[in-house]
């Protein structure tokens, strides 16, 4: 996936500036794509330079101008060829990972103490999503949501995004303390 079909598909949303896409992007998005404000201003610049977005100016007294960006139909034709293609086989490239793999041979503590850091992120970020969700679902239990709830795309990338932070802080967890007890045995 292209930065930029992540970027039209948040604003199928509605009409956001810049800054408010960036903060849509970190509570929406960012638990299956990252992307910092500035490649999400320049992803808009070469959005509406290709007709896909279409940005107008508002003037602002007490602040600076700002510029609002929403899909074209342009834009919308080309989610649904995106929708429609073939994904990409996933990869995972995680620095983490080689540390890891050659924590033997490199030294443990290290990747021990970042393995607990990464651990404690997944389960800060398991708890926003829960958060996020909970507010989607309102009075509704989940069931019922996923069988009634508006906007079931957000709501189902959210339970992905919990999953795969459950997945990773107890795989952090469980290596920390396999290569912990690797390290005091071979001190002893």
């Amino acid at each position: 996936m292209a930065l930029r079909h992540a970027v039209l598909a948040a604003l199928l949303d509605g009409e956001y500036s810049g800054y408010e896409l960036a903060k849509s992007f970190d509570i929406g998005v960012a638990n299956f794509w990252h992307a910092s404000p500035q490649q999400l201003y320049a992803e808009l610049t070469k959005l509406e330079r290709d007709g896909l977005v279409e940005g107008r100016q508002v003037v602002q007294e007490s602040r600076p101008n700002k510029r609002m960006f929403q899909v074209t139909d342009a834009g919308r034709a080309e989610l649904e060829d995106f929708a429609a293609a073939a994904p990409k086989p996933h990869v995972i490239r995680d620095d983490l990972l080689v540390k890891v793999q050659n924590a033997d041979r490199i030294g443990t503590a290290p990747v021990i103490e970042q393995l607990e850091e990464r651990a404690a992120a997944a389960e800060a970020k398991i708890e926003l999503l829960g958060r996020v969700l909970r507010k989607m679902r309102g009075d509704l239990d989940e069931e019922e949501y996923l069988l009634r709830g508006e906007r079931i795309g957000g709501y189902l990338t959210g339970l992905r995004g919990i999953a795969f932070e459950q997945g990773h802080r107890d795989w952090c967890r469980r290596s920390a303390a396999v290569l912990r007890e690797r390290m005091n045995r071979a001190e002893r």
